[in-house]
């Protein structure tokens, strides 16, 4: 089908050239709205205009094998060991505490509410309590993590499915919601006091002339077609091509950063648009009580994170930043983080493979809890 296609292609183009209009309106309006998140909602709002569903396009397909793989090595080639380096612990102390709060939340909630209908007649009399470490798994590690975990807790299908749908909306909210946060974490420094602020500039030597922009192409093309064709995990093909993004842009004196960082924005951008075609404004029955269950970890695991990363004296983008490498994923995880500084999606990245890297293991971790003291 083109449509999907067409649709994709013209936020794309649209987003990137109205990104770099100059127009004072335009500028303020992205204060509120930043044009990697016109790229989500664009292709949602033309589906819903020609009422379509273009959620099991084939483009879906071509972005998992191709776009979002091209995405992470170009960021990754970007990137500079001796800036990650320079970032130094404390992002990863933040991220780990936001999955640790994910992973035993639900645990420490329902001994707190044990007595209350929430908790005896939704999670336990209705086995809604099976549908929590999916989503665990989903938040974390992402599909792969939420299937097995599933299969782990022997989740019903009635219960999966509407943890399904409830998932979508409420990472659908939380990722508008980051866009809008992030922006706004300058002002939550001065508030909270964070003096730690600083972005690392690039501090890179300039070897003299860099490789040409189409044999990099040729080179971010070629590894990707490779770690498809031996690779068959997504996984397994997102950790490899950062480790060689890495060596290209840490081995190679004269790979060319500045091209791979921009074409890697423009590829997140695309991601972000080929995402909004499953983002669907009609929503599905659900259980209102796991709902408002749900809405409640998330937001604890926010709160959580703004005090930790109050603790740790660290700038608030990064609580958005790994927020989203815990309940959004590998595409959404950069994009958020350009909307504040593109610099830093290579970290952002490194946060979000940890993300899928662990999922399952804090997912057994909350089956574990549940079934030794609330079940």
């Amino acid at each position: 089908m083109v449509i999907p296609w067409v649709i994709v292609l013209f936020t794309v183009v649209s987003v990137y050239y109205v990104d770099r209009w100059e127009n004072k309106h335009i500028k303020s309006l992205f204060d509120w709205v930043p044009a990697i998140l016109l790229a989500y909602i664009i292709p949602a709002i033309i589906s819903y205009i020609l009422d379509a569903d273009f959620s099991q396009a084939a483009i879906h397909t071509a972005s998992k094998d191709y776009f979002i793989p091209l995405a992470i090595i170009a960021v990754m080639s970007s990137l500079s060991l001796g800036q990650l380096q320079a970032i130094g612990w404390k992002p990863i102390v933040l991220f780990v505490s936001g999955s640790m709060f994910i992973a035993i939340f639900p645990v420490l909630l329902g001994l707190g509410l044990r007595d209350t209908e929430l908790i005896s007649q939704t999670l336990i009399a209705e086995e809604y309590w099976m549908g929590i470490p999916p989503i665990v798994g989903s938040w974390i590690g992402g599909s792969t993590s939420q299937l097995v975990l599933k299969e782990l807790v022997e989740c019903p299908e009635h219960i999966f499915l509407s943890v399904l749908v409830m998932d979508n909306i409420l990472v659908n909210i939380w990722t508008i919601l980051m866009f809008q946060f992030i922006k706004k974490s300058g002002l939550m420094n001065k508030k909270l006091k964070i003096t730690d602020v600083g972005i690392p500039e690039d501090i890179r030597v300039d070897k003299g002339k860099a490789i040409p922009i189409w044999i990099s192409a040729l080179v971010l093309l070629g590894m990707v077609f490779l770690c498809n064709w031996v690779i068959d995990s997504f996984v397994g093909r997102i950790v490899a091509l950062s480790f060689l993004g890495l060596a290209l842009s840490n081995l190679l004196p004269k790979w060319n950063y500045q091209f791979a960082l921009k074409v890697g924005g423009i590829l997140i951008i695309l991601v972000m648009a080929v995402l909004g075609l499953k983002l669907q404004f009609a929503t599905l029955g659900f259980n209102s009580s796991f709902l408002w269950f749900l809405m409640a970890w998330l937001v604890g695991h926010f709160v959580f994170m703004m005090l930790i990363a109050k603790l740790l004296n660290i700038n608030m983008a990064w609580v958005p930043i790994a927020s989203m490498a815990n309940v959004g994923g590998i595409a959404t995880t950069p994009a958020v983080t350009a909307a504040y500084e593109k610099k830093w999606m290579p970290h952002a990245i490194v946060l979000a493979i940890l993300s899928m890297a662990t999922g399952t293991f804090w997912g057994m971790l909350t089956i574990y809890l549940l079934r030794t003291f609330l079940v």
